[in-house]
């Protein structure tokens, strides 16, 4: 089992001067998830290399026991610096692919050529995507087989309106993510905000927010074993 992670590369937060990234939770627990399970984990981003950690996501406050533990693990770490270009990787590698959020796949991620084209042959292929908090504002531009927006039409959620308003940078992200969802056709839900919320319609799962993460690999590894029956 081959499972591919996508990271951002982008680190700044629009015109803030201040850094953001992928968060870390949204990537140490399906990392650990999927290792567990015996996957064969892959890391790739736009640029390859190192991508930039979102600083708030390794305050002590957003700290788990997961992202302690990626955060000692050399092995990981070694793997985190070392990501390959996205533009190198290709579908036929990989039972499945997750895209952790953070506020950068907003501004790459959501507009990256071969991000997109990656996403609608995962689908084509009959596998499996999941994204999580902010990762799934970057189904913006992907299609499905028939050539409407992927999500139209799905069950979907991902990080919402108000839990960016929470935040506060409603006026700094580029869009949205719950607004996008909808623009786009998807039968958006969440529930309060901050507690761990997990759809699952055909192929594509989707999580709220950070909390979301261990609960949405769960989700991939349970889509990837009924495959595999």
């Amino acid at each position: 089992m081959n499972i591919l992670i996508v990271l951002t590369s982008h680190d700044t937060l629009g015109s803030t001067g201040r850094k953001t990234g992928f968060w870390l939770e949204e990537l140490a627990a399906p990392y650990y998830a999927f290792k567990e399970a015996g996957a064969k984990v892959v890391l790739a981003s736009p640029a390859g290399g190192q991508p930039p950690l979102d600083p708030k996501s390794n305050e002590p406050a957003f700290q788990t026991e997961l992202t302690r533990r990626f955060e000692a693990d050399a092995a990981a770490g070694a793997q985190l610096a070392n990501t390959l270009r996205l533009d190198s990787v290709s579908q036929d590698d990989f039972d499945a692919v997750f895209y952790p959020g953070g506020h950068g796949p907003l501004w790459d991620l959501a507009e990256d050529a071969d991000s997109i084209a990656l996403i609608e042959s995962f689908i084509a292929a009959n596998k499996p995507v999941a994204l999580v908090c902010h990762a799934p504002g970057v189904l913006r531009h992907v299609k499905g087989p028939d050539g409407a927006p992927l999500v139209q039409g799905k069950q979907v959620t991902g990080f919402t309106n108000t839990e960016e308003a929470a935040v506060g940078l409603t006026d700094i992200v580029p869009f949205l993510v719950e607004d996008e969802l909808k623009a786009k056709g998807g039968n958006y839900q969440s529930i309060e905000d901050w507690a761990p919320y997990v759809l699952v319609d055909g192929l594509l799962i989707t999580g709220q927010n950070p909390a979301s993460s261990a609960a949405a690999a769960d989700a991939l590894l349970r889509e990837l074993s009924g495959k595999a029956a």
